[in-house]
């Protein structure tokens, strides 16, 4: 019953104006993780206002991901010069790893990578961060998910602090958990909040807006900028549960590649031309059946299951294969020692949907929909190589402070 949604008595603007109010009465800092689109722009114009009635300044923390709309940036630009006086602005435009599901030649993609400058989707902000000193926690290879944490505790610095993430609950399934989990601690008992580090925590004061909710917002503040790519999706007849932005290559994200050719043609030349398989992943990701691994799949007569799942690994590239191989041997043994002997060809689908069950069937989608990390499988992306580098670097600098304060304590006593 605690789960069920219950209304608060006041309008969603207000509610959140009083989420962000808490934030400034309890945290020393505060920043906004700003992407440009029209959920993080309002969640933006909202801590502005606060920050500038109080006269404080709040930081900015924008993930370029290069392969981006030009109205987008040119949002982001104008957002930057509205609040320069009350920001402190980190534009990040040092290289990450990002996923690229169009292809299983290049399963990862790196972002304002300086050895492919002329292939660049477009030239850097004047803005933007490049230099890596800035951020000791940086590490080249470094992956968007782990980026956002190290960036948020590192910008904490031991202070109580606030990240203002412009999400809203009836997105998808995961924002709706991200938001009512009654396992993740909060704060104050708040349940807009979550904790993510000793003194990080991300707030999602938007987290009960819906869709209309947001052009409502503009509609009642029309001074207040929009992106306007969205005008533009309006005109080309995306529904508006269907706008969104985000890396056009990513598992989910790649269904929106063909908007780049309606909505910026020289956008799109520019992606073709900067990773590999973007075409073909437009032309048929808006698929189902075998072309894109999406709802019913079959299998060639004269097959079983399982040796379709080898023969589609036969046809990937060697690196490729070896990856899913791995990850497949990991997921056999586990559901070995549940007490499958043996992989069955497949189970009811209810109960693979559901990951109730394994089967030979389940791998076959998994490598039909490019799901590089076996998410289909139940299976979590690893933390990446630079994520780890980067832990060591942090345990050997925590071990020789303390090997210097043991060296100070034994001097001091004699």
């Amino acid at each position: 019953m605690s789960n069920l949604k219950r209304g608060l008595g006041v309008s969603v603007y207000e509610a959140a104006r009083q989420r962000i109010k808490y934030a400034f009465d309890n945290f020393e800092k505060i920043y906004v993780s700003f992407s440009g689109g029209k959920d993080s722009s309002v969640m933006l114009h909202m801590v502005m206002t606060e920050a500038i009635a109080r006269d404080r300044k709040v930081g900015v923390f924008i993930v370029d991901m290069e392969a981006q709309y030009s109205a987008t940036i040119e949002h982001i630009e104008e957002m930057i010069s509205l609040y320069e006086s009350h920001i402190d602005l980190h534009w990040w435009c040092l290289p990450i790893a990002l996923r690229n599901a169009v292809t299983n030649y290049e399963p990862q993609w790196l972002t304002w990578d300086t050895e492919k400058k002329d292939l660049w989707v477009r030239p850097l902000p004047k803005r933007g961060k490049t230099d890596p000193s800035e951020y000791p926690f940086y590490q080249p290879g470094l992956e968007f998910e782990e980026l956002i944490v190290l960036f948020g505790d590192w910008y904490a610095d031991g202070k109580s602090c606030a990240c203002c993430i412009g999400i809203r609950a009836d997105e998808s399934l995961n924002r709706f958990r991200t938001i009512a989990s009654s396992r993740k601690k909060t704060h104050g008992g708040k349940i807009f909040t979550t904790q993510v580090t000793d003194t990080l925590f991300n707030l999602y004061p938007l987290y009960d807006w819906k869709t209309e909710d947001i052009w409502r917002f503009h509609t009642k503040y029309p001074d207040k900028a929009h992106n306007a790519v969205y005008d533009l999706m309006h005109k080309a007849g995306v529904p508006l549960s269907k706008q969104r932005l985000c890396q056009p290559y990513g598992d989910d994200q790649r269904r929106g590649l063909w908007l780049y050719h309606i909505l910026e043609p020289q956008t799109w030349f520019r992606l073709i031309l900067r990773v590999n398989g973007v075409n073909t992943g437009a032309l048929y990701t808006q698929e189902t059946g075998n072309v894109s691994g999406y709802n019913k799949i079959s299998r060639p007569n004269g097959h079983t299951w399982k040796s379709f799942c080898y023969l589609l690994l036969k046809s990937l590239p060697k690196p490729t294969r070896e990856h899913y191989v791995k990850r497949f041997r990991v997921f056999i043994k586990g559901w070995e020692g549940r007490g499958y002997k043996t992989i069955p060809d497949e189970a009811p689908k209810v109960l693979e949907d559901a990951y109730w069950a394994p089967s030979y069937r389940r791998l076959c989608k998994v490598l039909l929909r490019n799901d590089w990390w076996c998410k289909g499988l139940g299976m979590q992306q690893p933390k990446s190589e630079a994520y780890q580098k980067f832990l060591q670097i942090k345990k050997q600098a925590n071990e020789n402070a303390s090997n210097y304060e043991g060296q100070l304590s034994l001097g001091l006593e004699k």
